[in-house]
């Protein structure tokens, strides 16, 4: 039996939106490659060969720094940008085949996705500014951000131990944690390890630190960051290892940085299924749909509503939460009929316990639901 072929819209590895087709320039040269842009700030080139993606590279890089060659050849991979790539792409459909044939062609073309970092991006759109209006490059800016890597360079180093890090999560020295992620890669697996605190309460608070942490490491090393969402996702689906803290923490990542880490929100659904993990999904989703709702309506969040009538206070607490952040008008009158209920229970905001009950969950629910 011939295998299927399956074909999806490409997407942005950074946010998880579907892009659109890449465009060849105006005035087309020689060996140039079409390129596109994400809502998210991502910038694309496509490769339909899949052998040519050196090249691509670097006009993808240097489309991304508004065609200035001095400040793309002075940047550098993860701290200064992100990169992504779809592979299996096929320029003529403006598709992803996972098969790699389509009616006999075979299919290896590459999508290769640049973003800057965000005070480089605000630094490219105003070189941009500058050279349409005069003609010339803001040299000094370029210059700036050579002096300031210079400096970064000659400062020295620091090495990450077990006990640093307890005591800086202790301390709650969040800018320490932050300068030495930057020195040393193993800094954010010895923070993860802190989350193996048997105090619930200690546990969601470190959890929401890392989420600080991460939020502000994503500027300089966001591979970094994506490194121990994977660890973390690796905790939940390994039964023989420990996930205490582990989809709060996740949660707590996506949430400050949506625009980065937005597009492994969906994953979070995966262990919905499972009682000892299923609050703390909900409450991350509901933490993320705080800033972006979008990110969980894109999910098959469908599925949980009927986890409002879970006999789990806290379950059904979460839920309601959850469904009033997404202004989810299809369900209101069943959250209504809940506003009169008493049962107390405990919820955690910023990493702190919070003392409520489910009527007073439910009107700030149909607030947000009215508004």
């Amino acid at each position: 039996m011939a295998r299927t072929t399956l074909k999806t819209r490409p997407w942005c590895p950074f946010c998880g939106q579907d892009v659109g087709r890449p465009q060849y320039p105006d005035k087309r040269k020689l060996g140039e490659f079409s390129l596109g842009s994400c809502e998210c700030g991502a910038v694309y080139a496509s490769d339909p060969s899949g052998f040519n993606i050196g090249a691509a590279i670097v006009e993808c890089l240097v489309h991304a720094c508004g065609d200035n060659w001095e400040l793309a050849w002075d940047l550098l991979p993860e701290q200064d940008y992100l990169t992504g790539r779809i592979e299996d792409y096929d320029e003529v459909t403006h598709q992803v085949v996972e098969t790699r044939n389509l009616d006999g062609r075979i299919i290896r073309g590459v999508l290769y996705f640049i973003r800057l970092q965000e005070s480089l991006a605000v630094l490219t759109a105003r070189t941009t500014e500058v050279e349409s209006s005069s003609g010339a490059k803001p040299a000094a800016s370029v210059k700036k951000i050579q002096d300031e890597k210079k400096r970064e360079t000659k400062r020295e180093k620091k090495k990450a131990n077990k006990h640093l890090i307890r005591d800086m999560v202790q301390n709650r020295d969040a800018d320490g944690l932050v300068a030495l992620c930057i020195d040393d890669k193993k800094t954010l697996r010895l923070l993860q390890r802190q989350l193996y605190e048997p105090d619930e309460a200690k546990r969601w608070a470190i959890a929401s630190f890392i989420g600080e942490v991460c939020s502000r490491v994503a500027r300089r090393k966001p591979g970094m960051v994506s490194d121990l969402l994977h660890l973390l996702f690796e905790a939940c689906s390994d039964s023989a290892a420990s996930n205490w803290g582990a989809v709060e923490s996740i949660g707590s990542i996506i949430a400050a940085r949506p625009d980065i880490y937005g597009s492994f929100t969906r994953h979070l659904l995966a262990y919905i299924g499972d009682p000892s993990t299923r609050t703390q999904v909900l409450w991350a989703l509901g933490t993320i749909a705080e800033k972006r709702p979008d990110l969980v309506r894109n999910t098959s969040f469908y599925q949980l509503i009927g986890l409002l009538d879970s006999p789990v206070t806290e379950v059904k607490g979460y839920m309601v939460r959850l469904l009033g952040r997404l202004q989810a008008k299809e369900v209101a009158g069943r959250i209504r009929v809940l506003q009169d209920d008493t049962t107390v229970l405990t919820i955690y905001e910023n990493g702190l316990p919070l003392k409520t009950d489910l009527g007073t969950l439910a009107k700030e629910a149909m607030q947000l639901i009215e508004a």
